[in-house]
């Protein structure tokens, strides 16, 4: 594994990875790692990863929006394991690898004879990531884990009741728990590279969506658990805040963020409404404290007399955080992102013209070429 930047070369340049993930989790962290000039190897069963086939139209089957975003840059290689040619063949591509990844479930790896031991002796210093939906040691251990599940358990679906008083559990509209568990991976896998440097080994990696989530979900709504005995319920009170919205306006909704407490007469007074502002029950920060609910209508009321544009103006010649709460369908259009280069038309050889994401960091040392492609399936079955 020879890893550097000379001459801008990718950063990840001669790692090889073979990837058998499929759908969100695992594909999110081989897609950073491709970016970043990893040779990633998509291995897929002879019907390919099931987020090829995604619910909006694609040009070509097999190359939903979703499986384009998550498998640029790699390569696919369409192998029956149920073959003894093509166990044969993952066996030879372990051998030489650095890292493999999947999420298969330990019982059905090991049947399929690349459990960590059986790998490691084809290959003593591969970094080997299992992608789990529960960890190992616990009593969930094997069950199957899905966004939906992991976000019931992590009570982030508790989240929107406690905001808008509707008692219904609900999911964020996000794969939120595969993309941060993506994440985790991505960054473990990072960090066993840098240990492989240092030391030579190679090792197991266990990843736990679960566990991943509930740590990037409870940073801020541990709250008052945090202590024992508790001092309060969990629940960071600023986000589960009903009156902490966007605000309307003439033509729209804005987001205002009077971060701290002398923020909020201010943002009153630039609004307009000078005497409420100026009143002098605002120099007391308990008063403050109590009274956000009454602050968050008045600025709401007089948001709404003035057009989006206006309120963004008004509050960033304050230095007051303001954006337009603006649509999906317009994120795309957005002045900053085209200026950073951060949407990229490029061309793929079956799709077409196709938008893309670059990866979001900036190195002072080293900038990302163009993007790869996602892979048809098996478009790589004939190299060696």
């Amino acid at each position: 594994m020879a890893i550097g930047t000379q001459d801008n070369l990718p950063m990840l340049q001669g790692l090889k990875v073979v990837d058998l993930t499929s759908v969100v989790f695992g594909p999110y962290c081989t897609q950073i790692l491709a970016d970043y000039g990893a040779e990633v190897t998509k291995i897929e069963a002879p019907g390919g990863d099931v987020y090829r086939h995604g619910a909006k139209p694609a040009r070509t089957r097999g190359m939903g929006p979703g499986f384009i975003a998550l498998n640029r840059g790699k390569k696919s290689l369409m192998l029956d394991l149920k073959n003894v040619a093509d166990v044969g063949r993952l066996r030879n591509l372990l051998s030489k690898a650095d890292v493999f990844i999947h999420n298969v479930r330990a019982e059905a790896i090991e049947r399929l004879g690349f459990g960590y031991e059986a790998v490691k002796a084809l290959n003593p210093n591969i970094i080997y990531m299992h992608c789990v939906g529960f960890g190992s040691a616990g009593p969930y251990a094997g069950l199957q884990a899905y966004d939906d599940v992991i976000q019931a358990a992590t009570g982030t679906t508790s989240l929107l009741p406690r905001v808008d008083g509707d008692e219904r559990p609900r999911y964020l509209p996000s794969l939120i728990a595969d993309k941060v568990a993506g994440l985790h991976a991505a960054y473990a896998t990072m960090a066993a590279i840098t240990h492989r440097l240092r030391t030579g080994r190679g090792q197991f990696v266990e990843v736990p969506m679960f566990e991943a989530f509930t740590s990037f979900m409870m940073k801020e709504h541990l709250d008052g658990h945090t202590f024992d005995p508790p001092n309060s319920g969990a629940g960071y009170g600023r986000q589960v805040d009903p009156n902490r919205q966007p605000f309307p306006t003439k033509d729209g909704w804005v987001s205002i963020v009077p971060y701290i407490l002398p923020h909020f007469p201010l943002v009153i007074e630039l609004l307009g409404d000078v005497e409420f502002a100026t009143q002098e029950r605002w120099k007391d920060t308990a008063t403050l404290l109590r009274s956000a609910p009454e602050l968050y209508a008045r600025i709401a009321e007089l948001s709404a007399e003035k057009t989006t544009a206006q309120c963004v103006e008004i509050m960033r010649e304050a230095n007051i955080p303001c954006m337009p709460a603006v649509d999906l369908d317009d994120v795309i259009k957005d002045e900053h992102l085209h200026a950073t280069g951060f949407f990229e038309r490029s061309q793929h050889p079956s799709e077409g013209t196709l938008h893309q994401m670059r990866d979001p960091n900036r190195f002072s040392d080293w900038e990302q070429g163009p993007l790869g492609h996602a892979p048809l399936l098996g478009e790589h079955n004939k190299e060696d």
